[in-house]
């Protein structure tokens, strides 16, 4: 590749761990890059002096203190990623920047931005005559530098111009594939990594029931269950969240005991998975394994309530015979794959609702094959989702697919027996037993909302459809006798 000595190839502001990362990366592969940190209140004043004569010393990395000369230093069509806090501080940089800008030049978001932020800014940029591209990025520090999963969509016309910066600092699949292609127009590649983020929130409790399960009724040592996660690593549950757990297991602190064992039970969370069940509420899709998981750290987060609950209402748990190990582990496997297989379709589900609602066209398929590495949910599962849908274009639901139909069966038996098992021990397992009641739920062809509907109109006159009836014409019962015949409109929130 021929680097143009004068001017840069691309510019990238925000020098925080993302954003360094992904500028040592783009320079490893032979790009020119100018970097630029806003400065508040003189705190980050010397930061991108350090990271010049710093990790970037020698490579081909211009730094700038002035906005005005790092805009000038990057050739036209200008390319600028802006790596910084999702919010305002996204909408005040574009503002400085708009003013220094060339006709067709691009703004690339790569910050954890709300797509309908990203809906709204690529409006703004193709008004004023510029491009914007709002790109998910998956893959902590380790991906930025090495190679993430890159989710870009926005103005479909600044395509070409970054798509070879970016496939070139994506992380390769194993048949050498970058994790980086177009989603779709506005904020379809920000929406696409809400989910992904959501996915990741659910697959950490089911990981985390997995393990709980094994630690208090498998009375398993930490190394016991570290075997067995390096196990799983290499079969149909292989992923880097699997991987990292059994590493995490593994780890002594600094006086030698195991360090997991001295963390605390309350876990964090920035918002995005919270995101991912809003949306979903908003297009009314069904997201219950997920949303469990967003719940759950919210609960654990209440540490100093859970301890008085546990005082004023232990009722003394059931004693039950010691359970063979063997068949505990298959049985934990099995719930933890299939609760994954459904976690997945609940998350593409989405996808396809939001696609289909918005008019997105999004590719499943590559969606799927994006997520096979750089990421944090990164598996060899997601070849599996990728092939179904490459066989079934036009698939109306993940677990409908024949794989996952026959995957599904073949765990349901023990799936089944461990949660009936785990609440017999009192033992919390609520994403396992969300995504086994969601299956149950999706098979049945009745369901006991009949009742609910029947009690909506009986006090609220908000109609029903009738068995014997075609769907769509809508019936008001005078239940009391003594009602009229006025009814609610027919609506869906």
């Amino acid at each position: 590749m021929e680097i143009n000595k004068n001017l840069s190839d691309i510019g990238l502001i925000g020098l925080a761990v993302m954003g360094e990362n992904l500028a040592l990366n783009m320079a490893n592969h032979g790009w020119q890059v100018s970097v630029y940190n806003r400065t508040v209140t003189g705190l980050e004043e010397g930061v991108v002096e350090r990271f010049v004569e710093g990790r970037a010393k020698g490579k081909s990395i211009e730094g700038h203190v002035d906005i005005n000369s790092f805009v000038a230093s990057i050739a036209q069509p200008r390319k600028i990623m802006m790596m910084v806090r999702a919010g305002n501080a996204v909408d005040q940089l574009m503002e400085q920047l708009f003013p220094l800008l060339s006709p067709g030049d691009i703004l690339i978001d790569g910050g954890n931005s709300n797509y309908e932020d990203t809906n709204r800014r690529v409006a703004e940029a193709e008004r004023r005559g510029f491009l914007f591209v709002g790109s998910g990025v998956s893959g902590g520090e380790e991906g930025a530098l090495n190679g993430a999963s890159i989710m870009p969509g926005g103005s479909k016309a600044a395509w070409e111009s970054v798509k070879p910066v970016l496939q070139s600092i994506a992380a390769k699949a194993e048949d050498g594939t970058p994790c980086c292609d177009w989603v779709g127009p506005q904020g379809a590649g920000h929406f696409v990594k809400m989910i992904h983020n959501g996915i990741e929130y659910g697959d950490m409790q089911l990981i985390s029931e997995a393990y709980w399960v094994m630690k208090w009724m498998g009375r398993m040592s930490n190394e016991e269950m570290a075997d067995v996660f390096e196990k799983w690593n290499e079969g149909k549950l292989q992923s880097y969240l699997i991987q990292i757990t059994a590493e995490i297991l593994r780890h002594k602190d600094a006086d030698g005991t195991y360090l997991i064992d001295h963390i605390l039970d309350a876990a964090g969370q920035k918002g995005t998975g919270k995101w991912s069940v809003i949306n979903a509420l908003e297009l009314g899709k069904p997201l219950g394994l997920i949303a469990t998981a967003v719940f759950e750290r919210s609960l654990s987060s209440e540490k100093s309530l859970r301890q008085q609950a546990a005082t004023r209402l232990d009722g003394g748990k059931e004693v039950v015979a010691d359970l063979n190990r063997e068949n505990l582990l298959d049985e934990v496997h099995a719930a933890l794959y299939a609760s994954k297989m459904v976690s997945y379709a609940q998350g593409f589900a989405v996808l396809q609702e939001a696609s289909d609602r918005f008019g997105w066209n999004l590719d499943m398929a590559s969606i799927a094959r994006m997520w096979r590495n750089g990421c944090i949910i990164r598996s060899g599962f997601l070849n599996d989702i990728a092939a179904a849908y490459e066989q079934e274009t036009d698939l109306k639901h993940l677990l409908l697919a024949p794989y996952f139909a026959n995957e599904l069966k073949a765990q349901l038996n023990d799936w089944k027996h461990l949660v009936a098992k785990t609440l017999e021990r009192e033992i919390s397992i609520p994403a396992f037993s969300s995504a086994l009641n969601y299956l149950l739920s999706l098979k049945s062809a009745d369901l006991s909302a009949n009742m609910i509907q029947a009690q909506r109109d009986y006090f609220g006159a908000h109609t029903f459809e009738r068995k014997d009836k075609e769907r769509g014409q809508f019936f008001h019962e005078n239940w009391t006798g003594h009602g009229g015949s006025t009814k609610s409109g027919t609506y869906n929130v």
